[in-house]
């Protein structure tokens, strides 16, 4: 019995629980690796960061080989909303007060520069990835939020870019003003992405499947150490969305979010833009027209701290009863959920690890909006690695520190972590027989004085495990829409019998015998 059978998401739930992407398109067979093999850059993670960067290094002519656990574009870029955007929610007016106009020019270009590189990709490669230009739109739906958007929208004019202030966007929704950026637009990601994957996977690049990197050793070369061998390279680059190899500490000033959303079909056409609320709970909307199959709106929100969602069933209820009062609801096709991280001052982690290592890249805290950070990360990831110089570097650059933009968000996300590092040992539900679990349903408990992470899937069978994070010790949760095991501390997730499915953890829970 594979993975996908032990733990189906959770029945209680219309629509399938796939994203729409992965749904709509073919699975990926690439190879795993067997035994050891060499390449100039070693790439982990098969995300739009990992193959945009190995496309355009191996374009430079040097030899790639990137290795994913699972399956590419099947993680977080395989669960986004895929809006191409530098529309951010409430993004230029803070960037321009926490680090200056000179900086929020740099962070501007840099997100417009991706969305033009996207387009020029999908151009000459010829992608059929029914990426389709839109405006978006950061919209306020109360008085109190209607200041944001006024700031939001002088911001974006002094840093040249084609934004406006609208009263009424196009949303069935009581808005109080917005601020509408032009030259958006949204795309099928995995078509986008797969048609990386086959141009890289030849000559002097290969993808290696089901390949989970463990360890990486700096030197001359560097060694990636994988289940399945290693990779020995020149760089690296880590593109696994939270870092497995992290000798900075950004674990420290990273903080992991989830996500929902529904795939909705609609009884008339859904709005034409990309939408995001500035309320502190966010809702999200963008369409997604499929050639042969019609139009959907997809409605997301519902966010919150990684590990932390309590009863993630009702997360979906709750996106589903917001919109049915703004949308005549045909039906709910899809639903799903994404992983993100935020970095203590909003801007990514994008660079070199130096000065810990001058070989070693990462990219990770695209904070929700990784088509345009992922491909950002791809372009100047590909600079650093062959000598260029790149006008970004310093702004990403993963050894800043700009304590003024970031002391409040460490402060407060290493107190959290702590809290739920010591209150997880505290926690554990006391049950007296096995039986009290029913099928399908997941607890930490304590049996007989043992602590235990306790599955039982729909055949009466019972997975118990240590519940104790294999990344930093941190007590998991069970998350029953996804019926995943979630780590609260850092964003590690587990599938229902232990085995890794999310970073920044790279081994599985223990199995222990009650």
């Amino acid at each position: 019995m594979d993975d996908k059978e032990i733990c189906q998401p959770s029945s209680q739930l219309p629509g399938k629980p796939v994203s729409l992407w992965i749904d709509t398109t073919p699975d990926t067979a690439f190879p795993c690796l067997e035994g050891d093999t060499d390449a100039d850059v070693a790439i982990i993670g098969g995300g739009i960061a990992g193959l945009t960067s190995a496309l355009l290094l191996k374009r430079a002519g040097l030899k790639v080989a990137l290795a994913e656990s699972r399956r590419i574009v099947n993680g977080v870029t395989g669960y986004t909303t895929a809006k191409v955007t530098l529309a951010h929610g409430i993004c230029y007016s803070r960037i321009l007060n926490k680090f200056g106009q000179e900086q929020a020019d740099v962070y501007a270009d840099a997100n417009q520069t991706a969305i033009d590189r996207v387009a020029s990709f999908i151009m000459q490669m010829n992608i059929a990835c029914d990426f389709t230009p839109l405006p978006a739109y950061i919209y306020a739906v109360t008085e109190d939020k209607k200041a944001e958007i006024e700031a939001e929208v002088r911001a974006g004019e002094k840093l040249g870019l084609a934004v406006s202030y609208v009263d009424t966007p196009p949303l069935p929704l009581p808005v109080k003003g917005a601020a509408r950026f032009d030259g958006q637009a949204y795309f099928h990601p995995r078509k986008y992405l797969l048609a990386f994957a086959d141009e890289i996977n030849n000559g002097n690049g290969r993808i290696f499947e089901n390949t989970r990197a463990i360890n990486i050793e700096e030197g001359n070369p560097c060694i990636v150490r994988t289940d399945r061998g290693a990779i020995r390279a020149q760089y690296v680059v880590i593109a696994t969305n939270y870092p497995i190899f992290d000798p900075l500490k950004l674990f420290m000033r990273l903080t992991p979010v989830r996500s929902y959303v529904l795939g909705l079909r609609l009884k008339n056409q859904p709005p034409q833009g990309l939408f995001y609320s500035n309320e502190d709970q966010f809702h999200s909307l963008r369409p997604h027209h499929l050639a042969n199959n019609g139009a959907y709106l997809l409605a997301g929100g519902e966010e919150h701290p990684a590990g932390q969602g309590g009863n993630t069933i009702q997360r979906y209820k709750n996106l589903e009863s917001y919109y049915r009062r703004f949308f005549d609801i045909e039906s709910i096709d899809y639903h799903w959920s994404a992983q993100d991280n935020k970095s203590a001052d909003m801007i990514p982690f994008i660079g070199s690890l130096a000065p810990a290592s001058d070989k070693i890249f990462i990219a990770t805290g695209f904070k929700g909006w990784g088509m345009a950070h992922g491909t950002i990360a791809g372009m100047l990831l590909s600079d650093l690695i062959l000598g260029r110089s790149n006008p970004w570097k310093n702004l990403y650059s993963p050894a800043r520190l700009n304590l003024p933009a970031s002391v409040k968000s460490i402060a407060s996300r290493n107190v959290q972590a702590v809290k739920h590092l010591i209150s997880g040992y505290l926690s554990e539900e006391s049950i007296k027989n096995l039986a009290e679990i029913s099928k399908g349903e997941g607890k930490v408990i304590e049996l007989d004085g043992e602590k235990a992470a306790v599955y039982r899937d729909e055949q009466g069978k019972i997975y118990a495990l240590s519940p104790v994070c294999t990344h930093m010790g941190c007590m998991v949760s069970w998350n029953p829409a996804e019926k995943t095991w979630d780590c609260p501390c850092h964003g590690s997730r587990y599938a229902c019998d232990g085995k890794v499915i999310h970073a920044p953890t790279v081994k599985d829970l223990t199995r222990i015998e009650l």
